[in-house]
């Protein structure tokens, strides 16, 4: 569990997924870092490279070890990816849209890694045997929330995990604090294009069945967020609530892992990653 210093320099395959433009913010990324894992912060969903930068450089405040930096594809990019090229961070993460070579080939000349990710551990052998020995890292991600998640993974081939959702139920995430207890409460979610259908069309996303996902599940398909009133944040607007959010919290989306069910409490992210470890190694030694 140890093989990842070779290749991204940091000590676990664990990985914090890039939890929303602000909720995986430094200090979770740092905590994620310090820790062993390798943290990710994420760019907006807009242009804003000297956002990104401050980012990037108050996290360096906070951590000296690698962490990098999560970009969506599907949204404008180019300056935002070029400010992270710049800062040299450890890892550039891609997803939602089509990677080119070109952007390999510049990342790589800056000293930056391209990870790639799989989502479905049905999907991770084939992966796993398509890359070869070709020194490429497999990461294996959704649904992992524990050390049984993790040990499963490693035995498909993964060489490492993508944990999303156990690290949002932390105490250095930057979800709203309503956001963090309906993790610890509520125990099932539905894959649901209902948030964000204007703004990000065709890309459904998993969600808590919240009472108010509750009442809206079977939203018409012509209606989306734009055709809601005017508000500080429109309803089905797919933004998540964080600690500087106010209204009413509990009608904005929330999103999760199918396995939130095993989530019991707020953790430090430091004690999230102790027990992916701690428990996975149990696992193996009781299998040896």
């Amino acid at each position: 569990m140890g093989g990842w210093r070779g290749i991204l320099g940091f000590e676990y395959g664990i990985v914090l997924a890039p939890l929303g433009p602000d909720i995986s913010g430094p200090e979770l990324v740092a905590a994620v870092a310090n820790a062993g894992g390798l943290g990710l912060l994420r760019a907006p969903d807009w242009e804003s490279p000297d956002y990104v930068r401050d980012l990037i450089r108050k996290t360096r405040t906070l951590t000296d070890k690698p962490f990098g930096v999560g970009v969506v594809l599907a949204f404008p990019h180019k300056e935002n990816i070029k400010a992270i090229l710049d800062e040299k961070v450890a890892v550039l993460q891609l997803y939602w849209g089509e990677c080119t070579e070109e952007l390999v080939l510049q990342a790589h000349q800056a000293g930056v890694k391209v990870v790639p990710q799989d989502s479905l551990f049905s999907l991770v052998p084939r992966v796993v045997d398509l890359v070869g020995d070709r020194n490429i890292p497999v990461i294996a991600a959704g649904g992992i929330v524990d050390g049984r998640g993790y040990v499963a993974a490693l035995s498909l081939g993964a060489q490492g995990i993508c944990v999303g959702t156990r690290f949002l139920a932390t105490e250095e995430s930057y979800a709203h604090p309503t956001y963090k207890r309906k993790l610890v409460e509520l125990e099932n979610t539905e894959y649901t294009d209902v948030f964000g259908r204007a703004r990000w069309p065709g890309a459904p996303h998993r969600v808590l069945k919240t009472p108010f996902f509750q009442d809206w599940r079977n939203l018409p398909s012509h209606e989306n967020e734009a055709n809601q009133p005017e508000k500080e944040i429109r309803r089905f607007a797919g933004t998540v609530p964080n600690p500087t959010t106010t209204g009413d919290i509990e009608s904005m989306v929330m999103y999760a892992g199918q396995s939130v069910g095993l989530i019991k409490e707020i953790l430090p992210a430091a004690e999230v990653v102790k027990r992916l470890v701690e428990g996975a190694q149990l696992l193996i030694h009781q299998k040896i």
